[in-house]
């Protein structure tokens, strides 16, 4: 297929066009309405066999999401901030009853007071509510992730809802070139849906959602975590297959120009791509940085973070949410990751664009020169107005 100019949102659609799944249910919020208004648009022009279910709020959204997908079918949807916190009830529930639901989500902050732009307070919060959580740094990634979620959420040794997560407006409202792949490798490559115990199997009933007394709770909890744990070999799989048929390679995380840096920053989403230009310009001046971006964030890729952090001379872990009371969530989880490092880097967290406050090149160059000039310190607070 030629390289198409879409925005986040409708490479998003695209990609849950070529899949075709049997049910999306929805309810618009911005940033993230375009995807629903695109795929509504397939719907009623008749190039998807797709039940759309238009819902009146995102916990009906995902209530319909998580029966569709009990009775046999591949479910997906899409939300942002208050709407995924207007899910927060479903989310655990979805996870728990082990439904490889898709959701994309467009990264936006929470109230109050009220702000439509972008950071990453709703995923952040969601964090331990069992989704997988994956993020894009631009459109083509979005598209390829979306993707790549139906094949990681159904793969028969994880069974786990995901997120798709992308930054609000940044990545949703950017048009970009995207070099999408033929309806038929998509197909081809998720393949057809395989329920587990459906409920519309009558001739082999089960129970979905009973009551868990304190006998059984608990193991099914670790069976939850054990899933986990068994996705990051699945992402790596999938993502090995996705290559080969697209010519993009992924993994957990990406590193840039790491090898022989003495400053290393690590961030999720677009920030990551503006961080790379940071780093050609600093490298041109002389000065040994590199950068991560990180592209699972749940499961927590432990081991491949503290192998590429070791021994460096400072660390800059980007959180574009806080954590009251403490500092970022990616914080304290690279923080926690190098903990086993033979050298145990010293570490930084750099709070930043918050409510979608721009965030530049000279902002993130900021940071480097704060650790190469020992005036960083554990928590910062990059282009707050004090």
């Amino acid at each position: 297929m030629k390289r198409l100019a879409m925005n986040g949102d409708q490479a998003v659609a695209l990609s849950w066009k070529q899949i075709d799944p049997d049910v999306v249910s929805s309810y618009p919020i911005t940033p993230q309405t375009i995807i629903v208004e695109t795929y509504a648009d397939y719907v009623a022009n008749g190039e998807v066999g797709t039940e759309y279910i238009c819902s009146e709020s995102e916990h009906s959204s995902m209530s319909m999401c998580i029966g569709a997908s009990a009775a046999g079918a591949r479910a997906a949807t899409a939300t942002a901030s208050a709407g995924l916190a207007y899910m927060w009830e479903m989310l655990y529930i979805a996870a728990s009853m082990r439904l490889p639901v898709v959701m994309t989500v467009a990264n936006r902050a929470l109230s109050g007071p009220i702000n439509i732009h972008c950071d990453h307070s709703d995923a952040m919060g969601a964090r331990d509510s069992g989704w997988m959580q994956i993020y894009a740094e631009n459109v083509q990634e979005a598209y390829d992730n979306s993707i790549m979620s139906f094949r990681i959420a159904e793969d028969m040794g994880v069974r786990l809802p995901i997120m798709n997560c992308l930054d609000g407006f940044i990545v949703t409202h950017a048009i970009e070139s995207l070099a999408p792949l033929e309806d038929e490798v998509v197909k081809k490559f998720v393949g057809d849906f395989k329920p587990i115990h459906p409920l519309l199997d009558v001739k082999s009933p089960h129970s979905f959602g009973p009551f868990d007394m304190p006998e059984y709770y608990y193991e099914h909890k670790y069976a939850q975590q054990m899933a986990m744990k068994n996705a990051l070999d699945v992402v790596r799989k999938v993502s090995e297959e996705y290559a080969e048929i697209s010519g993009r390679k992924y993994d957990l995380l990406e590193c840039y120009r790491c090898e022989d840096a003495d400053y290393v920053a690590i961030a999720l989403g677009s920030t990551a791509g503006t961080m790379k230009q940071v780093v050609d310009d600093l490298r041109a001046e002389g000065h040994k940085v590199g950068s991560v971006k990180l592209r699972l964030f749940r499961p927590f890729p432990f081991q491949d973070v503290a192998k590429v952090l070791n021994g460096k001379k400072g660390v800059a872990v980007m959180d574009r949410a806080i954590s009251f009371g403490a500092a970022g969530p990616l914080f304290a989880d690279v923080r926690s990751a190098m903990f086993d490092n033979e050298a145990r880097s010293p570490s930084f967290n750099y709070i930043y664009g918050l409510g979608g406050r721009d965030v530049g090149v000279e902002d993130l160059k900021k940071v480097f020169f704060d650790m190469e000039n020992g005036n960083a310190e554990t928590v910062n607070y990059l282009g707050v107005k004090l």
